[in-house]
C-alpha cells in the first residue's frame, strides 16, 4: 500500500528544499560536498522513516540509514537491502525462528567516514532505545574510531517516534545549526512523542525478551489483549482489554485523548502495521473522523526489525508534535 505524505511531511521537505543550495551534480563519495549544511545525520532502520522521505535526503549524504539485520531461520537479511516482508510474514505465521541483531560498529564507522569524505564537519547519530537494542553502543564504538566528531543519541524510543527526532535533526542541520544544537533539537522532538500499540499475541515479544513470561502467559491463557506503550525506553503494559475489537477501540480513545492534550494544530500522527494494512487504514479513518484538525497520519508497514518482535497484526500509533515557523 503506498505511503501517504501528510502536510507535516510536505512542510518538512519544502523547508529543507528552501535551505539547500541550487541543484548541482551529486559528488562521488571521495569528493567534498559544497553545501551550507555542516552536520550529517545518521540513524538506523528502526526509525521507520518513509522510504520516499529518506531518498530525498540521502543523495548528498546529509542523511544515512544503517540497516538492522533480521535472521529468519539461518538466513540473515538487511533492512532496506533485501525484500524480506513476505519471508518474515511467513516465518511469523508458521512460528519459525526469527531473531534480530544490532548493526556492526563497522557499518556505523563506514557511515561516519562517508560523511567526513563528503565534507561534513560533524555527525549526529540517532538510534533505537538502548533498552531494546545494543545499536547505540555499536554507534559509540564506531564514533571512537573516527576523527570526525560524532554525537550519539539514544532516542529512548522506537519507530516514527525515533523517526520524528531524525527528521527534526535534518531540519536543524539544514538551518545551519552545529552538531550540539542539532542533537538537542532532535531530542526535544523525541521527548514530545508517545508510542501506543496493540498486538494480537504477546508471544513474539516474549521470545525476544521484550516482555516477561508471566505477561505472555496472562495474554495466552486469559485472552487478555493489552495496550502497550514505550516508557523510559522500555515496552510497558498500559491497559488490559478482554477482546481485540475493544483493544483497537481503546487504542483509538487513548490516541485521541493524547492529541487533544497537545497545542492546537501541533500534533502529528504516524500509524504502523504489519500484515494488516486494511486494519491500519480503518484505524486512520476513525482517527481522522475523531480528530478533524489533525493532519492525516503517515501510514507505513513496521520495519522488519520491529515486526520481528511485535508479530503479525500489530497496530502502533505514534503521537508527536510539528514545528512552528520560528523553530529551525
Amino acid at each position: 500500500m503506498p505511503e501517504r505524505e501528510p502536510p507535516a511531511w510536505m512542510w518538512l521537505k519544502e523547508r529543507v528544499a528552501r535551505l539547500r543550495q541550487p541543484a548541482a551534480p551529486v559528488p562521488v563519495a571521495d569528493e567534498p560536498l559544497a553545501a551550507v549544511v555542516k552536520t550529517a545525520v545518521v540513524t538506523d532502520s528502526a526509525a521507520a522513516l518513509p522510504a520516499e522521505w529518506v531518498s530525498a535526503f540521502t543523495a548528498d549524504g546529509r542523511l544515512a540509514v544503517v540497516p538492522m539485520p533480521v535472521m529468519v531461520g539461518n538466513e540473515i537479511y538487511g533492512e532496506g537491502e533485501d525484500d524480506i516482508t513476505r519471508t518474515l510474514s511467513l516465518a511469523l505465521a508458521s512460528g519459525a525462528s526469527v531473531k534480530t541483531s544490532r548493526p556492526s560498529p563497522g557499518q556505523f564507522e563506514q557511515a561516519y567516514l562517508a560523511a567526513q569524505r563528503r565534507g561534513f564537519e560533524a555527525v549526529v547519530s540517532i538510534h533505537i532505545s538502548s533498552e531494546l537494542s545494543g545499536t547505540a553502543d555499536a554507534a559509540r564504538l564506531a564514533a571512537a574510531r573516527v576523527t570526525i566528531p560524532v554525537e550519539v543519541v539514544d532516542s529512548r524510543t522506537v519507530g516514527m517516534a525515533q523517526g520524528m527526532g531524525v527528521q527534526g535533526a535534518v531540519v536543524a542541520a539544514a538551518a545551519g545549526q552545529a552538531a550540539p544544537e542539532v542533537r538537542d533539537y532532535a531530542q526535544q522532538q523525541m521527548d514530545k512523542t508517545k508510542v501506543y500499540f496493540y498486538v494480537p499475541s504477546l508471544e513474539q515479544l516474549r521470545r525476544g525478551g521484550r516482555i516477561g513470561a508471566a505477561a505472555s502467559l496472562m495474554g495466552t491463557v486469559l485472552s487478555i489483549k493489552p495496550i502497550l506503550a514505550v516508557d523510559g525506553g522500555r515496552i510497558v503494559p498500559l491497559e488490559k482489554v478482554r477482546s481485540a475489537v475493544r483493544a483497537v477501540a481503546r487504542l483509538e480513545e487513548i490516541v485521541a485523548a493524547e492529541v487533544r492534550s497537545r497545542p492546537d494544530g501541533r500534533a502529528r500522527l504516524a500509524v504502523h502495521h504489519f500484515g494488516n494494512p486494511g486494519e491500519a487504514e480503518t484505524l486512520v479513518a476513525r482517527l481522522q473522523e475523531a480528530l478533524p484538525g489533525c493532519p492525516a497520519p503517515q501510514i507505513s508497514a513496521l520495519p522488519a526489525v520491529l515486526a520481528a518482535h511485535a508479530g503479525l497484526g500489530v497496530l502502533a500509533v505514534i503521537v508527536g508534535e510539528g514545528s512552528t515557523a520560528q523553530e529551525p
